[in-house]
């Protein structure tokens, strides 16, 4: 099963991933170990391209964040938010096979499973901005 996974589930296992990196001191080794100890999560080789390339880039990510979020200074966005915003912004700028829109809407839904429900609008007016900067950059 661990070989055959949808985008969604690659996505949504390196979530889980991710977001305990932002939670805990350990080496990205050791999440991938507790992560394949817990059944809900499964570590292919894709989820760990995401979560090290994620994490590898997470400053220029985060800056990102930081740059779009007009209501919060990153410290205050909840954790939970910020690996969200980081699988979003990495998909947007990293993924050339993953369009803009899909990756908006991909971390909407993440925020719909698993933040607050004001959070769900958080992350899309954060990606929403980006995507209107990018419209007018190609005005």
């Amino acid at each position: 099963m661990a070989d055959k996974l949808t985008r969604r589930d690659i996505r949504d296992s390196a979530f889980k991933i991710i977001y305990e990196s932002l939670l805990r001191d350990d080496p990205v080794d050791e999440l991938f170990e507790m992560a394949e100890d817990i059944d809900e999560i499964v570590v292919n080789d894709d989820v760990r391209q995401m979560v090290t390339d994620v994490l590898a880039k997470s400053e220029e990510l985060d800056a990102m964040i930081s740059q779009y979020s007009k209501k919060r200074v990153f410290t205050r966005i909840a954790k939970i938010n910020v690996a969200i915003l980081r699988i979003a912004f990495y998909e947007i700028l990293y993924n050339d096979r993953i369009p803009t829109n899909s990756a908006v809407s991909e971390a909407v839904l993440l925020a719909q499973n698993y933040s607050y429900k004001e959070d769900v609008s958080f992350v899309n007016g954060i990606l929403g901005a980006y995507t209107r900067s990018l419209e007018g950059e190609n005005k």
